[in-house]
């Protein structure tokens, strides 16, 4: 595999998490699926594929310290801490120039710190296929996944499937993209699937540092004037006045609006490795093991006449007696009580907790 680095973003707050996510305990550093957190599990990963010391994790100075206790293995020096959040479009690019200071040809893995792979191996061959084909091309690769389920929590990509002679890496299994896709409602959802063509997008890119860069200066160029002048003072006393100032400035935009919509230069490689980002509680029930009666429970949980029911305690009893088809999650500080299928409307739950200042919540 091309020569390569992993930027790991990790500074996200997991709105649809909520109560389980808060700001200082974001979905990311919780153990939601599996017995250790997800960013240890997305750093574990990459073990055979790229160093530690090729690790970047940016995060927030909220999260700062309980990022660098998970993962230790991941020195200090390589955690980025972005001084207000900016979307992943400023979260990539800064990390670039970082990167570019070091290799500016170096090929760059880009994954979010929330995610579940079930099978390592087929994902360690998808990401090489995809750094060899960026470090020859130049191109920009992301990762699809191929649909189960009309999900409208995801951003969807349609693929050029079949081979019209213009496509030198089809041969491969690396495709042309043809157009993406915002989140849907159902009926498209449906659409989608059916017509076979279009991936889940699940936010996983890997291209060249000079590739990506470049695109950000052509699509993106208030952007890349803001982060060029935080690169000139990387390792020196001037770095954090001159990146909280171009924070202050840089309009929040994400890679997928700001540059891969946009951009010619775009492949997509099938990711078959068993994928999920766990972004709703419904996921969550999706994912996990159920009893005779379709429920999932964590934590002291009493059920009678309960069924298709997930019940998430961290601490408290919980008792359901006659239900069916619900989410309910119990915090030191907070219940969620929800319909099953309404999970992504938990955003905005913390929208309203925010427009009232509520932030003992948040």
């Amino acid at each position: 595999m091309a020569a390569s680095y992993a930027v790991i973003m990790a500074g996200g707050v997991g709105t649809r998490f909520w109560p389980r996510s808060r700001v200082k305990s974001p979905k990311q550093l919780l153990e939601i699926v599996e017995r250790e957190s997800m960013i240890k599990g997305t750093v574990r990963r990459l073990e055979g594929l790229i160093d530690p010391e090729r690790i970047l994790v940016v995060t927030n100075r909220t999260q700062k310290d309980i990022v660098q206790k998970q993962i230790p293995e991941v020195g200090a020096k390589n955690l980025i801490i972005e001084p207000l959040g900016r979307d992943t479009a400023a979260c990539i690019g800064l990390s670039a120039f970082f990167i570019k200071r070091v290799d500016p040809s170096a090929v760059m893995v880009v994954l979010p710190a929330d995610h579940v792979i079930e099978d390592v191996p087929e994902f360690h061959r998808t990401v090489r296929l995809a750094a060899d084909v960026a470090a020859e091309s130049g191109s920009l690769i992301t990762i699809g996944i191929h649909p189960t389920h009309p999900e409208t929590g995801y951003g969807y990509i349609q693929m050029v499937d079949e081979d019209d002679g213009s496509n030198p890496f089809f041969s491969r299994g690396v495709y042309k993209v043809k157009t993406f896709a915002e989140k849907p409602n159902v009926p498209t959802a449906q659409r989608f699937i059916s017509s076979g063509d279009f991936l889940w997008n699940s936010g996983m890119f890997v291209w060249r540092v000079d590739a990506i860069l470049r695109e950000i200066e052509r699509l993106l160029p208030d952007l890349y004037v803001e982060l060029s002048r935080v690169e000139e003072t990387i390792e020196t006393e001037r770095y954090q006045s001159t990146l909280e100032l171009a924070y202050g400035l840089i309009r929040g935009i994400s890679i997928d609006y700001g540059v891969m919509e946009k951009t010619g230069h775009s492949y997509v490689i099938r990711g078959k490795f068993g994928w999920s980002d766990v972004g709703s509680w419904d996921e969550l029930y999706r994912l996990s093991v159920k009893d005779a009666h379709g429920n999932h429970s964590t934590g002291k949980i009493i059920s009678k006449d309960t069924k298709n029911t997930l019940v998430h305690s961290v601490h408290r009893l919980v008792a359901t007696i006659g239900v069916e088809d619900l989410i309910v999650v119990a915090t030191e500080d907070a219940v969620l009580v929800c319909k099953r299928g309404r999970s992504q409307d938990v955003k905005e739950i913390v929208d309203y907790l925010r427009r009232k200042q509520m932030t003992e919540y948040l």
